[in-house]
């Protein structure tokens, strides 16, 4: 393979918008879950209520379903008639399914469990007498959470992002669908990948899977560096 052909592939604009759709995507969803994945953690850890155990479970849906099987049924509940995508294009105007906000819905649900459990044992480690201790001292709920709780959870909540981020990018099956798969609107990289291969185009495929490998690396590369950061300043943890 020439440069000129490696540049070519790669700077194709077809791929180029393949290119912002996936990393964006997958960046927006991974701090998406990273917001939410908390959330649900410390619910589940810190209060008990009817139906934890079948939350609990939920959680791990995306691991139980085949990612086929996952993107179908995104699709049936988000497309135009769908359950959830009829009410949200009648009420709001707003158009999931075959567009990229289908695509950050997949990659949201595929990514939510790994920010969760990788959290929750963080959560359940910390001492309840550390908060008690705060509160003894005038500190409000929000200056324990910031300075108690999530200094503790941040090497792990950054592992979970990373973790989330690294399905993402790599995510076909639950996004090919609902996706629609509309060239420089909603197509993700691995499609265009699967494509080039599907026609025997070997050079373009791995032109255009050595650029996602080598900027995943980059992005997984900083991730681990904030998380080190993370870590040299709480030792403890």
């Amino acid at each position: 393979m020439s440069w000129g052909q490696f540049w070519d592939a790669v700077t194709a604009p077809r791929v180029v918008a393949s290119y912002k759709l996936t990393f964006g995507a997958s960046l927006l969803a991974a701090a998406i879950n990273s917001v939410f994945g908390l959330i649900v953690a410390w619910v589940l850890v810190r209060y008990s209520f009817p139906g934890k155990r079948l939350v609990d479970a939920l959680v791990d849906l995306p691991f139980a379903l085949p990612t086929a099987v996952a993107g179908i049924a995104l699709t049936a509940l988000y497309a135009p008639n769908g359950w959830i995508g009829h009410y949200l294009q009648d009420w709001w105007g707003l158009k999931v399914a075959y567009t990229p906000l289908g695509v950050l819905v997949a990659l949201i649900f595929i990514g939510l469990p790994f920010i969760v459990r990788t959290v929750q044992p963080v959560l359940e480690d910390v001492e309840a007498e550390l908060e008690e201790a705060a509160a003894t001292l005038g500190a409000t709920r929000w200056q324990i959470f910031a300075h108690v709780i999530f200094p503790a959870v941040l090497p792990a909540l950054l592992t979970g992002f990373t973790l989330a981020f690294a399905r993402a990018v790599g995510e076909y099956g639950s996004v090919v669908f609902i996706a629609g798969n509309m060239p420089m609107i909603s197509e993700i990289t691995p499609l265009i990948i699967i494509t080039k291969l599907e026609q025997y185009d070997y050079t373009g495929a791995t032109a255009v899977a050595v650029v996602m490998l080598v900027t995943s690396f980059a992005l997984l590369l900083l991730i681990n560096y904030l998380q080190w950061l993370s870590r040299k300043h709480n030792p403890e943890k």
